[in-house]
C-alpha cells in the first residue's frame, strides 16, 4: 500500500469518488425508499464511516467538490420521488443540499487536519450544527437529516423530549467519525492495530458506552411511563380521504371533490365523531373570501357565480353536519384595503391568499390558521428583486404564490385545544413546540402529499412528524389527502395508518393529554433546540481554534 502522505493520483481520486457514491446510496436505505418501503434504520449507526475516512484523507482541493457530490448523490437516492413532483424539483433540492454540504465538509476537514485522531467530538457537534442551520434558511428542508431513520426505534427516540432531534444526532454520529479515522488509517496505508486504536481511545469509549446504556435506559423508562399515563379526555376524531389528484383544478374538479367530502363525511357520522376533519387545501374556493365580499351583480367572467354557489352549498352542508369541521381552505383577503375586492373596470380581484386551516361550526368560520412555513419555491420566494430571471422561470411553471402567516394559531372545540400545521409543517420541531407553549394539547396534522405519486414519499414524511409527538409528548393526528393517514402517540407510536391512495374515511379515538401548568410541557419545548445552540457555539469554538492550532504547527515548521 502506498504512503499515507504520497502523491494522490487519479485512482485514488476515482475510489474516494465511488466510496462516497455508495455511502450515499447505502445511507438511503436506512430511510423508507425504493429499495424498502419502511427502510433499515440500524445502517445509519454505519453508512457515514466510509465519508468521514475519505474526509481525513482526502486534499483540501477536493474535498469541497466530495461534499457537493455527496449531497446530490444521497438525496438522488433519497428523495427519488421528487420529479413526481416536478422535473426540475430534483435538480433544485439536490443542488441545495449538495451546496450546503460543500460548507459541511470543508467544516468537518478543518476539524480533522487539526485534532486529528480527536476531532471526532467536534465533528460530531459540527453535523449537527450543520442538521440545525440546514433547515432554519429560506429553504431549509430537514428530509433525510440522520436521526430519522429511527423513527421506529423507539426506545431510542424518546430522549427527543428532552434534547430534540440534536441529542439523537450526535449519539448516531460520534461513533461513526470516531471509526472514520481508523478506516482512514487502512485506506491510507498505515494499516494501523485496531487494539492499539481501541487502548488509545478507551476513556472515550468508556464514556460513549454510558451515554448510550443511559440513552437506551432513558428510553425503556420513558416508554413504560408514557403507556401508564392516563388521558385527560379522549376525543373522536374523523379523518376524510379524499384521495384528489392534486395536479387537477378548475370548477368541476372542485365540485367533484366536495362532493365525495361530503360523502364520505355523513357516512363517518354514523360512528358518532366529536369532529370532522378534512386536509390540506380540500377545499376550494376560498370560504372566507366569499362569505365577506359578494361576487353577486359583478359578471361571470372569472367563474365568480359557480364558486359563490360552491361556498354556499359548503356553508348549507356544514350546518347540516352537525358537527365542527376543520378542513383545509383558502383564506383570500383584500391586497389594497382602499380598494373594492373586485375592480368593475376590468373584473380584476384586489385580493392575495393565505394558506389556511379553517374551524367551521354554527355557521360560521370560528378560527382560522395560515401557513407560517411555505415550501420555498413553490409556495414563496422571496428573493424576486435579486433574481429575477429565476422568479421568472417559477411563475411560468405556474407556482402560486401565497402570503406568509405570523401566529402560533391555537383552536378550541369543545374544550380540546389544538393546532394544525400545514404539510411539511410538521418536520420542524420549533413550530410544533411553540404550539404546545400556546396552549395546544393535540397536533392534527393537514397534509396533501398527493401530488409525489409515490407511497414512500408520504411515509418518509410521516416518519419525520413521530419525533414531533415524542418532542411535545401531545398526540398527533395526521389528516391527508391521500396518506399517510394516521395517529401517532406520545411515544412516537404510529397507530391506524389508512390505506394510502385509498378514498374513505377513518375514526380515531385520540388520547388528549392536557398542559395543567408549565411543569407539564416536556423540558425540550420549554427550551426549544438549546442543545442545537450549544452545538453551534461548541462547534464555532472548535473551528476557530482548529484555524489557530493549524496556524501554530505551520509557523513552528
Amino acid at each position: 500500500m502506498r504512503n499515507f502522505y504520497e502523491k494522490r493520483g487519479l485512482r485514488t481520486y476515482c475510489s474516494e469518488v465511488l466510496t462516497l457514491i455508495i455511502s450515499a446510496f447505502i445511507l438511503s436505505l436506512a430511510f423508507p425508499g425504493f429499495v424498502t418501503e419502511t427502510g433499515w434504520g440500524w445502517i445509519a449507526f454505519f453508512a457515514l464511516i466510509p465519508v468521514f475516512a475519505v474526509i481525513a484523507n482526502t486534499s483540501w482541493k477536493a474535498v469541497w467538490a466530495y461534499g457537493f457530490l455527496f449531497g446530490v448523490a444521497f438525496y438522488c437516492f433519497f428523495n427519488y420521488w421528487l420529479p413526481g413532483f416536478h422535473p426540475g424539483a430534483i435538480y433544485i433540492v439536490t443542488i441545495i443540499k449538495g451546496g450546503e454540504m460543500i460548507f459541511l465538509f470543508l467544516a468537518l476537514k478543518l476539524a480533522c487536519s487539526a485534532f486529528r485522531q480527536y476531532a471526532y467530538i467536534a465533528q460530531a457537534l459540527i453535523w449537527v450544527s450543520y442538521a440545525y442551520l440546514s433547515q432554519i434558511w429560506f429553504a431549509g428542508y430537514p428530509y433525510g437529516t440522520i436521526c430519522y431513520a429511527l423513527y421506529d426505534y423507539l426506545p431510542l427516540i424518546q430522549i427527543a423530549d428532552i434534547t430534540g432531534i440534536w441529542g439523537i444526532i450526535i449519539m448516531m454520529i460520534l461513533p461513526q467519525a470516531w471509526a472514520g479515522w481508523y478506516l482512514a488509517g487502512i485506506f491510507a496505508g498505515r494499516d494501523p492495530s485496531f487494539l492499539h486504536y481501541l487502548r488509545k481511545s478507551l476513556v472515550f469509549i468508556i464514556v460513549y458506552a454510558i451515554l448510550f446504556a443511559l440513552w437506551l435506559g432513558y428510553g425503556f423508562v420513558s416508554l413504560s411511563g408514557q403507556e401508564a399515563r392516563e388521558p385527560d379526555r379522549t376525543w373522536r376524531v374523523a379523518t376524510v380521504q379524499h384521495n384528489h389528484d392534486s395536479w387537477q383544478g378548475g370548477y368541476q374538479t372542485y365540485l367533484r371533490n366536495f362532493n365525495n367530502l361530503r360523502r364520505l363525511s355523513l357516512e363517518a357520522l354514523r360512528d358518532d365523531p366529536d369532529i370532522v376533519v378534512w386536509s390540506e387545501t380540500a377545499f376550494i374556493p376560498s370560504v372566507w373570501w366569499h362569505m365577506n365580499y359578494s361576487y353577486e351583480g359583478v359578471g361571470n367572467t372569472i367563474g365568480n357565480e359557480e364558486t359563490a354557489e360552491l361556498v354556499r352549498r359548503f356553508v348549507a352542508f356544514a350546518e347540516e353536519l352537525g358537527r365542527p369541521l376543520v378542513t383545509g381552505n383558502p383564506r383570500g383577503v383584500l391586497a389594497d384595503p382602499d380598494k373594492p375586492p373586485i375592480d368593475p373596470q376590468t373584473g380584476e380581484l384586489n385580493r392575495v391568499d393565505y394558506n389556511t386551516v379553517i374551524l367551521f361550526d354554527d355557521g360560521q368560520i370560528k378560527q382560522s390558521y395560515a401557513k407560517q412555513h411555505l415550501v420555498p419555491f413553490t409556495e414563496h420566494f422571496p428573493y424576486q428583486r435579486q433574481l429575477p430571471w429565476l422568479y421568472d422561470i417559477l411563475v411560468s411553471l405556474d407556482y402560486n404564490w401565497w402570503e406568509e402567516g405570523d401566529e402560533p394559531v391555537v383552536f378550541e372545540s369543545d374544550g380540546v385545544h389544538f393546532s394544525t400545521p400545514i404539510c411539511y409543517e410538521d418536520v420542524f420541531g420549533d413550530i410544533n413546540a411553540e404550539f404546545v407553549r400556546n396552549g395546544a394539547d393535540l397536533i392534527l396534522n393537514m397534509t396533501n402529499d398527493r401530488w409525489s405519486g409515490d407511497p414512500n414519499a408520504s411515509f418518509q414524511h410521516a416518519a419525520i412528524a413521530v419525533f414531533r409527538s415524542v418532542e411535545t409528548r401531545k398526540t398527533m393526528v395526521r389528516s391527508t389527502n391521500s396518506g399517510y393517514t394516521c395517529m401517532i402517540l406520545p411515544t412516537g407510536e404510529i397507530v391506524d395508518p389508512v390505506e394510502q391512495f385509498r378514498m374513505t374515511y377513518h375514526i380515531y379515538d385520540v388520547p388528549v393529554y392536557e398542559t395543567h401548568s408549565e411543569a407539564d410541557l416536556t423540558f425540550y419545548v420549554q427550551h426549544t433546540d438549546l442543545f442545537a445552540y450549544i452545538s453551534i457555539a461548541l462547534s464555532a469554538l472548535a473551528l476557530a481554534g482548529a484555524i489557530v492550532l493549524i496556524a501554530i504547527r505551520k509557523v513552528r515548521s
